[in-house]
C-alpha cells in the first residue's frame, strides 16, 4: 500500500487533464484553421489545381477503308510507312525543352533542326504551318518517310532519343493502277479543323483532332464509312502532365471499303485518250483565229446506259492526289489553285460548264414534237436564216432543202432549229409573252435534266444554266445597275451592249430563242448532264441519278450494303419520239452524217455494235470553239468535250473511237477479239474481300494503244478466268 494520501493525487490528475484538454483544443483549432485556409481562403486556387488533375486521351487512328474499282483493284488504299513521332509532353519535361533531342533527331533524318522543331510546335492564330493542330498529348509525326536504317538508329539509341518513336503506320496511298490517276473522282484528305470538330461534337460521328477527312471526290462523299472509328486510350494526368494511370482503352475499328463502278482499265484509257486528243488538237490551226487551238481543258464520261453507273470519268488538267498525303506544301497548293495551272482540282465532268452547241439539238427536236411539229415533217434546211436584218448561217453555209427532224440531226442543220425556235417564240407572244406561254424549248431542256444537278455522288456539282424568262428577269435585276453605269448609246460594242441590257435586259428576245434552239447563247451544260440525257435516250427514257459508289463492304467482307441506281424521272417525250430521235442519231454515223468519217467509214462494225452519235461545236465569245461529242451503244454512253478544241468529231471523235475500241476489243478494221476487250458487257458482280481484309483483285498494266498482240485471259486468285487477265492493250 502506498503511504501517499489520496487527497494528494487529485490536483495532479486535474492538471494533467487540463493540459490534455488544452492540447486537444489547440489541435482542433489548428485543424479548423487549416481547413478554413484550404477551403475558404485559398479554396478557388486549389479547386483550379484539382481540375488540372484530369483525363487526357491519346488517339490511335483507325485504318481508313479502301476505294476499289468494280473488280476490286485499289484506287485508294493504305501503305505501311515508318513514321517517326515525338512526344511533346516528354520533351517539355527536359531542361532544354527537348532542343537537344530534336537536334540529334534532325541529323538522323537529314533535316534541319528548325524543320523538326517547327513540326512539334502547337498551332495557333499566329503560328504558320508547319505546326501541330492536334492534342499536345498525342504523338506528333515528324516524318512518314523514314528509312529502315533511320528507324533502327532511333530505336537502338533510345537513350539519345527519349520521347521519340519510330513505328510502322498506315498512310493513305493513291496507287494509280494502270496509270489511272482518277484524281478528281477520288479527291484527297487533309486534317480536320477546329470548326469541324465543334460542329460534329454532338453528332453520332464526332471528329478527333487526329482525324484526316475527305475534302473532295469520293473521299468526301463516303468519308463517314471510310474513316472508321479511332481508338482512344484515356490517361489520368496531373497538372504537370504526368501520367497517374490508365483510365480506359477503346481499340480502333477500321473503316469500310467502298466499291465503285469505275473500271481502272477503262479509266486509264479514258485519261490517256483525252490527254492525247488535247495534245493532238494543239498542233492544228484554228481557221477562225489563225492560231493553234489552245485545248486548255477537257472531260470525258463513260457511263452504263441502263443504270447510270459511271465506268470512267476523266478531267484535264489533272493532278497527283498523293501530293496531299502527309500534308501538301504551300508551293504545291499554290500551283494547284493558280490560274496558270488552269485549276486542276476542278472536276470538269461535273463542274465544267459551257454552251452545248449541236449536241443540244436532241432537246430542241423533242421540244418541237411536244409543241406539235411532226418528227417526219419537212423543214427547210436553208444555208442561212434571216432575223432582224441579220443573217445566221448554217454550218459552212450548206443547205439541204426540205428535210425531217431526223435528217436535221444527221446533218446538224442549224437553220431548221433556228426557224422552229423563232416560231415558238412568236406563238408564245414574243416580247409580250402570253400569261400561259408554253415555252416548250426551255421547259423541255429542264425536263431533260439541264439547269439542275444530276444528283451524282460527288460533291460540288454545278447546275449549268437554262436561260428561260425567269432566269432573264433575275439576271437583269442583279446586273441592271452595273449595265446602266457602264452602258453608252453609240459607244463601243461592249458599251452599246451594256446600254441595251440596261434598258431591256430582262426581255426574252427572238435572238435569244433561235440561239437557244442550237444550244448557244447563255445556255450552259456539264458533261455529266449530257451523258445522263443521252443514256436516257439509249435506255428508253429513264433519267438516272449517276452513281460511282456501287457498294460499301465491311473490312472483313461479311457485311455488304449495295448502292442501287436511282431513277429521278423520265424524258418528257413518248416512246415513239424516243425511237425517232434514236434513229436520227443512228444516221449521224452513217454515210452523210457528221460523225461517219470517225466510225462507219473507217471500219466500225455497225452491224454488230450499233452506235449512235451527235457532234457539237459550241461558240464561246472571246474564245475558240468548244468540241462536244455525245455517243451511245446498247450498253455504254460516252461524252467528251475539249474547251477551245475545235469541232466535235474533229477533236473528240478519234479519242471516243479509241475508247470504244478498247472496251469492245476492236482493231482498226473493226474486227472484234473478246480476249482483247476490256469490258464488252458491264461488270455485274462485286469483288471478294476475304475475312483477313485482303482483296481478291486482279493486277493491271499501263494502257498501250499500239499493242495488238492477243493475250490469254488471265486468272484471278480463285482461278476464275477473266478476273485478272489484262488484255493486249496493256503493257508493263
Amino acid at each position: 500500500m502506498s503511504n501517499i494520501p489520496e487527497t494528494g493525487r487529485t490536483p495532479r490528475v486535474q492538471i494533467r487533464l487540463v493540459v490534455i484538454q488544452v492540447l486537444v483544443f489547440s489541435l482542433l483549432f489548428t485543424l479548423g484553421g487549416r481547413l478554413w485556409y484550404l477551403q475558404i481562403r485559398n479554396g478557388q486556387e486549389y479547386t483550379d489545381e484539382a481540375r488540372n488533375n484530369h483525363v487526357q486521351q491519346v488517339v490511335q487512328p483507325a485504318v481508313r477503308g479502301s476505294i476499289l474499282d468494280a473488280r476490286g483493284v485499289p484506287l485508294a488504299d493504305n501503305e505501311t510507312r515508318l513514321v517517326v513521332s515525338a512526344s511533346r509532353t516528354a520533351l517539355m519535361r527536359m531542361k532544354d525543352r527537348g532542343k537537344g533531342v530534336l537536334t540529334r533527331l534532325a541529323g538522323v533524318l537529314g533535316m534541319t533542326p528548325k524543320e523538326v522543331m517547327d513540326k512539334v510546335r502547337l498551332c495557333d492564330s499566329k503560328t504558320p504551318q508547319p505546326c501541330w493542330n492536334g492534342s499536345p498529348y498525342q504523338p506528333i509525326p515528324i516524318t512518314d518517310e523514314a528509312t529502315t536504317q533511320q528507324a533502327l538508329q532511333i530505336r537502338e539509341r533510345a537513350e539519345d532519343f527519349p520521347g521519340i518513336t519510330a513505328e510502322p503506320t498506315a498512310v493513305r496511298r493513291y496507287p494509280a493502277p494502270g496509270l489511272a490517276k482518277t484524281s478528281q473522282v477520288l479527291g484527297y484528305l487533309s486534317p480536320v479543323t477546329d470548326e469541324e470538330i465543334e460542329k460534329a461534337k454532338d453528332t453520332n460521328s464526332p471528329f478527333l483532332r487526329s482525324d484526316q477527312v475527305g475534302r473532295s471526290g469520293l473521299e468526301r462523299t463516303y468519308d463517314k464509312v471510310l474513316r472508321g472509328k479511332a481508338g482512344v486510350t484515356r490517361y489520368e494526368v496531373d497538372n504537370l502532365g504526368r501520367v497517374l494511370g490508365q483510365a480506359e482503352n477503346d481499340p480502333p475499328r477500321p473503316g469500310s471499303n467502298v466499291v465503285t463502278s469505275i473500271d481502272a482499265r477503262v479509266q486509264a484509257v479514258a485519261e490517256h485518250e483525252l490527254h492525247e486528243a488535247m495534245k493532238a488538237v494543239r498542233k492544228e490551226t484554228d481557221r477562225v483565229t489563225g492560231r493553234p487551238y489552245k485545248a486548255d481543258a477537257g472531260a470525258v464520261v463513260v457511263m452504263e446506259s441502263k443504270t447510270g453507273r459511271v465506268v470512267a470519268m476523266a478531267s484535264q488538267p489533272d493532278y497527283d492526289p498523293n501530293a496531299w498525303v502527309g500534308g501538301i506544301s504551300g508551293k504545291e497548293y499554290a500551283r494547284l489553285t493558280s490560274k496558270g495551272s488552269n485549276y486542276p482540282l476542278l472536276n470538269r465532268a461535273i463542274q465544267g460548264q459551257s454552251p452545248a452547241g449541236s449536241v443540244f439539238k436532241v432537246v430542241s427536236a423533242s421540244a418541237a414534237v411536244r409543241a406539235g411539229y411532226p418528227f417526219d415533217g419537212l423543214y427547210n434546211c436553208s444555208s442561212s436564216y434571216s432575223l432582224g436584218g441579220r443573217s445566221f448561217a448554217n454550218f459552212e453555209s450548206k443547205g439541204h432543202g426540205p428535210i425531217s427532224l431526223g435528217d436535221a440531226l444527221k446533218f446538224s442543220c442549224n437553220t431548221v432549229f433556228y426557224a422552229l425556235g423563232h416560231k415558238e417564240w412568236q406563238r408564245d407572244g414574243g416580247l409580250k409573252p402570253h400569261k400561259n406561254a408554253h415555252d416548250w424549248f426551255y421547259r423541255t431542256a429542264h425536263d431533260f435534266g439541264f439547269g439542275s444537278e444530276t444528283g451524282i455522288d460527288l460533291p460540288n456539282e454545278v447546275t449549268g444554266r437554262i436561260p428561260d424568262r425567269q432566269w432573264k428577269q433575275k439576271f437583269w435585276e442583279a446586273n441592271k445597275d452595273a449595265w446602266c453605269k457602264q452602258g453608252k448609246k453609240g459607244g463601243t460594242y461592249v458599251e452599246q451592249i451594256a446600254y441595251e441590257s440596261c434598258l431591256e435586259g430582262n426581255q426574252l428576245k427572238a435572238f435569244d430563242s433561235i440561239n437557244f434552239a442550237i444550244g448557244q447563247g447563255d445556255v450552259l451544260i456539264t458533261p455529266i448532264q449530257l451523258a445522263t440525257a443521252y443514256s436516257a435516250i439509249s435506255n428508253g427514257g429513264t433519267l438516272f441519278e449517276p452513281t460511282i459508289g456501287k457498294a460499301v463492304i465491311s473490312p472483313d467482307g461479311k457485311k455488304i450494303e449495295e448502292i442501287t441506281p436511282k431513277a429521278r424521272g423520265r424524258l418528257p417525250i413518248d416512246a415513239q419520239t424516243i425511237r425517232d430521235i434514236d434513229k436520227g442519231l443512228l444516221s449521224v454515223v452513217e454515210p452523210g452524217g457528221t460523225a461517219a468519217w470517225r466510225f462507219t467509214q473507217v471500219g466500225w462494225p455497225q452491224d454488230k455494235i450499233p452506235l449512235r452519235a451527235k457532234t457539237g461545236t459550241a461558240q464561246v465569245y472571246g474564245k475558240q470553239t468548244t468540241s462536244w461529242f455525245a455517243t451511245y451503244t446498247e450498253d455504254y454512253t460516252i461524252v467528251m468535250t475539249i474547251s477551245q478544241g475545235g469541232t466535235g468529231s474533229g477533236a473528240s471523235g478519234p479519242a471516243v473511237r479509241n475508247i470504244y475500241d478498247a472496251i469492245y476489243g476492236l482493231d482498226d478494221e473493226g474486227n472484234q477479239d473478246l480476249k482483247r476487250a476490256l469490258l464488252p458487257k458491264p461488270q455485274k458482280g462485286l469483288p471478294k474481300i476475304l475475312p483477313d481484309g485482303s482483296i481478291d483483285a486482279p493486277t493491271i498494266r499501263p494502257y498501250d494503244p499500239e499493242s495488238q498482240k492477243p493475250e490469254k485471259e488471265g486468272e484471278g486468285e480463285d482461278g476464275q478466268p477473266g478476273l485478272a487477265g489484262p488484255p493486249p492493250v496493256w503493257r508493263d
